[in-house]
């Protein structure tokens, strides 16, 4: 073909240009821009690699639809030295405080809960489990922190490009064609991985044909942005969520109860509106309509607000079956679509990024068998059906407060009296009032779900189990109570080290990670360090070993660790570059470097 040209681009890519079509070559092609595709990107970044990342959109979100982000994607997000940056522009956990039911904000208050680990009954479970705590980050806020981190380190970031088709070559290589949506330009960009970050209209995901687990729906929610000053109506009423519902009143169907939500304090409110059960999704209110509903949820007609957008969404229940194919894997809400309640959305997005982001690493640069890659989808697909299973429970955990608020009757007659029975001094009364504070205390499932955030389990062949015996069960409550365990396959404990001159405290989750495996000892176990350093070398890969205790490279200042690891001190935790256990001795052995070298190279298929 007359007047080909090709060049090396910026990033390392190759750019390939003619007069009637051009092509794009490069290793790692991310489709989507959003929490899953933005962090798997600075994770890719974070082992040397080059890519490009795109979204049809013409930038990041332009609503804040993600906000809260929990201490394991925090973990991750700390391992790339993006925590602090987040830190800077995150809500804090004091203005997290409650969450509250209420007939307005400025109105009367009917109950409230502790929330995001601010019950002080439950402050040690959250201080035990992890070195981060919940904030509240918007997607708005988030989304650009990420996308700059990855262009800083490797990434093309191209916006206003859609996704149309792929197609795999003979010999591996993935074709896929895009379009600019501004010059219509349609162009191909051949890579050895493709990503599938497009969210829950994904293209990749209908075109490999990937089954979707689908569960009835719980129907429609509408996203109503406002801009309302209402920093003297929480002064008392601290807290970043708020049901607001009026049993005894007539409501708008399309406005029946609403979760109004913290965006920017205390100026910013997404109101998310729940229409009447039964009611149908086929609501077009005006702008008056809306602006009348927000205003009486608000309740102070002096108060001005401003309705800056309004969107629709479908309450899912859905999960694909399995998240790869080939050299192709799916993330984030491609393969999982939830509600926002337990705040798991967009954490479970990075955390899938995290988990993928070291394999396709190790396996590029020949460290791993691209065995390993297969892990992906056995260890994930596990967490996005329960994390959809959970947000779904997580509202359907709300009827029994709709219930004994008597929000549920469609008459408004049977309404006020149900309501009218919380005031009185009768049987009735105090058996409705027991019912509420019942139903109140059960949306801690929600609100303070730590196990559910943290008790991830990982089975597949990158956790080797050879040695151990079956696994104990979870606890007895998995969605309240976090399983603090070095069993393979489960997240390494957090435990606060120092050295033995004092200096800045420091968590085992801080000495994990960084693109490397970690292996932790103690005293007696000098053995399995000099067996990471051997194996480190015949294998080429980095393995950074730390003996904790007394007078060791770290001291287990408040012997957490010595209660946490559940090893002999001469034993050893051997942890993935993910922060999972990979494999654990009890005590030291014969052969500690032909063991160690023989459990790494099953668990990296080499």
């Amino acid at each position: 073909m007359a007047g080909n040209a090709s060049s090396v681009g910026t990033n390392g890519h190759r750019n390939e240009t003619a007069s009637q079509s051009s092509s794009i070559e490069t290793d790692l092609l991310i489709i989507g821009a959003g929490p899953a595709g933005a962090s798997l990107a600075c994770f890719l970044a974070q082992h040397g690699l080059k890519g490009i990342m795109l979204a049809a959109t013409p930038s990041t979100a332009d609503t804040p639809r993600a906000h809260i982000t929990n201490m394991a994607a925090l973990e991750c997000l700390r391992d790339i030295g993006l925590e602090e940056e987040c830190m800077k522009v995150a809500v804090k956990g004091d203005c997290m405080q409650h969450t509250r039911w209420c007939r307005s904000m400025a109105g009367e208050e009917y109950a409230r809960i502790y929330s995001w680990g601010n019950d002080p009954a439950r402050a040690g479970d959250y201080d035990a489990a992890s070195p981060c705590k919940h904030v509240d980050i918007p997607q708005t806020v988030l989304e650009p922190i990420l996308v700059q981190h990855a262009t800083h380190n490797g990434f093309s970031c191209r916006f206003d490009t859609t996704f149309l088709s792929f197609e795999r070559k003979s010999e591996g290589t993935i074709v896929s064609k895009v379009q600019d949506n501004l010059t219509k330009q349609i162009y191909e960009i051949r890579s050895k991985y493709l990503f599938g970050c497009d969210g829950g209209r994904s293209q990749i995901v209908r075109q490999l044909n990937i089954p979707l687990i689908k569960k009835p729906g719980q129907g429609l929610a509408i996203n109503v942005l406002v801009k309302v000053d209402l920093s003297h109506v929480v002064e008392n009423r601290m807290g970043n969520l708020h049901w607001v519902m009026r049993p005894d009143e007539e409501h708008a169907a399309f406005g029946w109860s609403a979760i109004v939500r913290m965006v920017k304090p205390w100026n910013e409110w997404m109101f998310i509106l729940f229409p009447a059960p039964g009611a149908g999704v086929d609501f077009s209110p005006t702008p008056e309509e809306y602006h009348d509903c927000i205003k009486k949820m608000v309740g102070n007609a002096t108060i001005p607000i401003e309705i800056l957008s309004v969107s629709k969404w479908f309450i899912n229940e859905i999960v694909a079956e399995y998240y790869s194919n080939g050299n192709i894997f799916c993330l984030g809400d491609a393969v999982h679509r939830h509600p926002p309640l337990n705040g798991l959305g967009s954490n479970t997005c990075i955390q899938d990024a995290y988990n993928l982001a070291w394999k396709i690493a190790y396996t590029m640069k020949s460290k791993a068998g691209s065995e390993i890659l297969d892990s992906f989808s056995l260890e994930r697909q596990p967490v996005g059906e329960s994390v959809i299973s959970r947000a779904n429970q997580g509202l359907r955990d709300h009827v029994p407060v709709w219930e004994a608020l008597g929000m549920m009757d469609p008459s408004l007659e049977a309404r006020k009296q149900q309501f009218a029975e919380l005031s009185e001094a009768t049987p009735k009364g105090g058996a409705r009032r027991q019912k509420l504070q019942t139903a109140i205390h059960g949306t801690s499932h929600e609100f303070h779900a730590v196990g559910v955030e943290m008790n991830q389990r990982y089975e597949s062949k990158v956790v080797y189990l050879n040695d151990e015996s079956p696994r104990p069960p979870l606890p007895e409550d998995p969605v309240l109570k976090h399983e603090i365990t070095t069993y393979p396959g489960s997240r390494l404990p957090h435990a606060w080290l120092n050295t033995r001159l004092p200096g800045k405290q420091i968590s085992t989750i801080d000495l994990a990670g960084h693109c490397a495996f970690s292996l932790y000892t103690g005293i007696g176990g000098e053995k399995w360090k000099i067996a990471a350093a051997s194996t480190s070398k015949t294998l080429g890969i980095d393995i950074r070993a730390y003996s904790i205790g007394w007078k060791q490279d770290y001291e287990d200042v408040y012997f957490d660790w010595a209660r946490r690891r559940e090893i002999s001190e001469d034993g050893c935790v051997l942890v993935r570059p993910d922060r999972f256990v990979a494999w654990r001795s009890q005590d030291m052995i014969k052969d500690p470097e032909q063991k160690l070298l023989c459990v790494l190279k099953t668990i990296l298929s080499i």
